[in-house]
């Protein structure tokens, strides 16, 4: 029986030469779990190495139960990159339909990009191409992508940054009704007030994990997330 969705245990990862993530262990539950921690702390790199397209040096990684980039996992992995993925020449639906075939998403295909593009909010613009939408609607149309299938485990690199208060509000209780809904989502973001709006929190720093609970676990006596993940910074140096 697997226990955590996502297993890690002494993960290494080096790019360019140097070691981005050193020896990195964690697991993940369901819910919404938030990944925070500055730019270029190794966030974008772990969520590289869970879906299976990050090479690793050492260390193991499993999803479901199975190592990461297993093609059983295929279907049930849904991966948003920080870039938009879908072709700004094609039409919402017409992107839809494409990945869905690439994927082989089973059923019938008119049903599933329906469903999809809805998902998002995008049914009125199903048929827009993708390149005259706004920044927003070009971001949701690639979470649509990432919704394909259905999947068990959904995989999200700073979807928000950019966007609007109003639309990043839209989009976390989108995130929280897909994980109401059985799918166990994993967040990560740079903006430390995004904290409270998750489950389950995971602070990283220099390709370290320095903190991981609840909001409130991690807050303590602090005011804010911010100011917890600074005493924590802190007392890791002293």
């Amino acid at each position: 029986m697997v226990n955590n969705v996502i297993e890690i245990k002494d993960l290494r990862v080096a790019r360019g030469g140097r070691e981005v993530l050193p020896g990195l262990s964690l697991e993940v539950g369901g819910g919404v779990t938030g990944l925070l921690g500055p730019s270029g702390c190794g966030k974008s790199t772990l969520m590289r190495s869970i879906v299976g397209v990050q090479k690793i040096d050492a260390g193991t990684v499993e999803i479901l139960g199975l190592p990461a980039g297993c093609p059983s996992l295929r279907n049930r992995i849904g991966y948003l990159t920080q870039a938009p993925s879908v072709y700004d020449d094609l039409s919402v639906a017409e992107n839809l339909r494409f990945f869905a075939r690439v994927l082989r998403v089973p059923g019938n295909i008119d049903r599933v990009v329906e469903e999809a593009a809805d998902a998002v909010d995008l049914g009125d613009h199903r048929d827009q191409v993708v390149g005259r939408l706004s920044g927003g609607q070009r971001s949701r149309a690639s979470l649509a992508v990432a919704l394909l299938g259905e999947p068990d485990v959904l995989v999200l690199d700073e979807p928000t940054v950019g966007l609007d208060p109003v639309l990043r509000r839209d989009l976390w209780a989108l995130f929280h009704r897909i994980a109401e809904a059985g799918t166990a989502v994993l967040v990560s973001s740079h903006v430390m007030d995004e904290a409270e709006r998750c489950g389950h929190l995971v602070l990283m720093r220099d390709g370290q994990i320095i903190a991981s609970g609840s909001p409130a676990d991690i807050r303590g006596d602090s005011h804010d997330i911010e100011a917890a993940f600074l005493r924590i910074v802190e007392g890791t140096a002293a």
